[in-house]
């Protein structure tokens, strides 16, 4: 038996490999990569696999660790944070979706038991799937991306009621009243557990275990309390799941909590795609071959109306229409814990073993199309907008009101949803820059007009939004999007309306750089790069190098990296504009320390010893352009030095005295 169990888990751990490593390579989620290998080895194709119960058995720790991981993951502060759209939302949507299921089951003859249960197991959608999609896609911080993932974890809350009201629909008990006042008798043994279990028995008996400095026993001891509460809540007539999901709600607040997520990763995984796998052994390709209307006429409906009253709940929360349908689309699939609660149905008999099959099938491929749906609910939405649409439903039910921007000249644009774009805004009013910023997200829009900030709400891929910012008119603009084709969408509307602009792009990956070039950007910040610049610099001031070294490296550094992409776009009859390529111009302020007080500019030699120019000077708020070779530098001169960042590096240490907070230069 331990044998066969073994060449059960060897033959899943091969194929699960073999399967996942090609859907990575399609960037396909790997929990589908778990249900395909499922249904291969399971006993509708191969059949090397049949449904053991050892395989039940791990796949029952997998739910237990899943859950686990969901309540440590669980925070308070951040549910009250985004409770309007958890609360709000999240009861909108799943009321929406259970109401319209019940009608539609109806007509498949069902009972209305049956039906409302239906409706129970269809409005979850799948919180692995969704949020692996929009964490790649960075756009869990967006406007929608937030949407979905409130309503995600209010269905993830949800679970737990519908596990313990499940048995009563059943009519597991003949007297319901009881029942209920049992149920509420638990609620307040619940919320008493947690309480305690937060507050003081948790964080005292993790700390004294982990003072002991012993990491196995540490983890042992946090399996055995997700155990020992999964088995108390199972006593007690509660699901092991909800009991798991207790044991990590108690722990979520500890100042071990992160420690405990970080070990425990590995081996959620592990046992989560066990109980992946054992969904994709249950589903009996045989059935789908035999119904294949009925399985795709149920997908589509199971699909589009799922995407219809999830589309509501958004335009109610104030989306406009592109944000309606993408969280939509989002929200259209059925989410791994249905099958969890569908099996606690059918052992009520609330659902046949057709149904049962049926709803598998629609759930797994509705999962399936889940990255495609979303790839192309933007698409669609463009489309859509081309229509003739009432103004409301294109700009949502609550329109932030747009500001009146007075008409500006040189100025700064700032495009993007994240805190690096609005933390320059706030950064240029501080210096009294002139400035516009677009940001896609009209709670923070709002909060920023509040301010006094200079604020368009909307979309930059739109030329009216743009135009409305006065990119036309713009010095510079700086896109910090991340995603690679909505900033090459955005740098080429800009570049249109302004080829003057100079433009920034901050890339999420280096890798990019070369597209967004080629779109038009003049510079390229990729931030996994410039993050490791960063550390590397905070490295080597920590070991005392002169900062004159460290920019010289630096800037040696950025000219290798930076520089091969430039040059790809630099036409060879052009020699110049490779050199130029690579040229930049830095600000140095002068102050009481500077070596070159009372000297002249000619005396320096800075084209014979450095190879660089002094493009102009900023004295007492005037600007000298070209200035003459003999003027002589006084405290408070700006310097604006034009050269590689290498040459400007070595000569750094001319104009001020070397310290490691760099802060005597003003732009590099």
């Amino acid at each position: 038996m331990a044998l066969d169990l073994l060449q059960n888990i060897v033959l899943i751990f091969a194929l699960s490999t073999l399967v996942n490593f090609l859907f990575t390579k399609m960037k396909i989620p790997t929990i589908l990569g778990y249900l395909f290998t499922g249904v291969i080895v399971g006993p509708s194709l191969l059949g090397v696999i049949g449904m053991h119960d050892d395989i039940e058995i791990i796949a029952e720790i997998g739910v237990i660790m899943l859950m686990f991981g969901i309540g440590l993951e669980f925070s308070l502060n951040h549910l009250l944070r985004i409770r309007k759209i958890v609360f709000v939302g999240g009861f909108l949507q799943f009321t929406f979706t259970v109401v319209v299921t019940l009608f539609i089951a109806r007509g498949y003859d069902i009972d209305w038991k049956g039906a409302l249960f239906i409706g129970f197991i269809t409005a979850l959608s799948s919180t692995a799937v969704v949020l692996k999609i929009l964490q790649e896609r960075s756009e869990l911080t967006s406007n929608y991306g937030r949407t979905v993932l409130g309503i995600l974890i209010f269905q993830d809350l949800l679970l737990i009621p519908l596990l313990l009201f499940t048995p009563i629909l059943g009519g597991a008990v003949a007297d319901q009243t009881h029942q209920l006042l049992m149920l509420g008798l638990k609620a307040i043994f619940i919320v008493g557990l947690i309480y305690v279990g937060n507050r003081w028995l948790m964080p005292r008996l993790l700390d004294v275990i982990a003072k002991t400095r012993n990491q196995e026993l540490f983890m042992m001891s946090v399996l055995f309390i997700c155990m020992a509460i999964a088995l108390l809540t199972a006593e007690l007539g509660m699901s092991l799941a909800f009991g798991a999901f207790l044991a990590g709600l108690m722990i979520s607040d500890s100042q071990y909590s992160h420690n405990v997520f970080g070990n425990l990763i590995p081996l959620k995984d592990l046992f989560a795609s066990f109980f992946y796998i054992s969904i994709g052994i249950l589903l009996d390709v045989n059935f789908v071959a035999e119904n294949p209307g009925l399985v795709t006429g149920t997908v589509l409906i199971v699909v589009f109306f799922k995407a219809i009253t999830a589309s509501g709940t958004a335009f109610l929360l104030g989306h406009t229409f592109r944000g309606t349908i993408m969280v939509g689309f989002a929200l259209s699939q059925v989410g791994e814990f249905s099958f969890i609660l569908a099996k606690v149905g059918m052992d009520y008999n609330l659902i046949t073993d057709f149904i049962y099959q049926l709803f598998l099938a629609t759930a797994v491929i509705s999962m399936a199309l889940t990255p495609l749906l979303m790839q192309v609910s933007r698409p669609i939405a463009n489309l859509l907008l081309k229509l003739p649409l009432p103004a409301k439903l294109v700009d949502g039910i609550f329109p932030l009101p747009q500001i009146e921007i007075p008409e500006i000249r040189d100025h700064l644009v700032f495009i993007g949803k994240d805190s690096r774009a609005l933390n320059l805004s706030v950064m240029a009013k501080q210096l009294g820059l002139p400035y516009v910023s677009i940001v896609f997200d009209p709670d923070s829009a709002r909060k920023r007009q509040l301010k006094g900030e200079t604020i368009v709400y909307g979309d930059a891929v739109n030329d009216p939004i743009l135009l409305k910012a006065q990119v036309d008119k713009a010095d510079m603009v700086v896109i910090s999007i991340g995603n690679l084709i909505t900033s090459m969408v955005i740098i080429e509307k800009v570049r249109a309306l302004n080829p003057h602009a100079y433009i920034i792009v901050r890339a999420k990956k280096v890798e990019d750089i070369e597209d967004l070039y080629k779109s038009g950007a003049d510079k390229v910040i990729p931030e996994e790069f410039e993050t490791s610049i960063e550390l590397f610099d905070r490295v080597l001031s920590k070991l005392l190098i002169p900062r004159r070294e460290i920019d010289k490296v630096i800037g040696r550094i950025r000219d290798d990296n930076y520089g091969i992409f430039r040059d790809k776009e630099m036409r060879s009859d052009f020699p110049a504009l490779k050199i130029l390529a690579n040229i930049e111009i830095t600000a140095l302020r002068l102050d009481d320390e500077s070596p070159v007080l009372g000297k002249s500019i000619v005396e320096l030699q800075l084209r014979n010893n450095y190879g660089l120019t002094i493009a102009a000077l900023l004295r007492d708020k005037e600007l000298i352009d070209n200035p003459d070779p003999e003027t002589i530098f006084t405290i408070g001169d700006i310097v604006y030095l034009m050269g590689r960042a290498e040459q400007i590096a070595n000569a750094t240490g001319v104009f001020v005295r070397s310290n490691p907070s760099g802060e005597n230069i003003i732009d590099n």
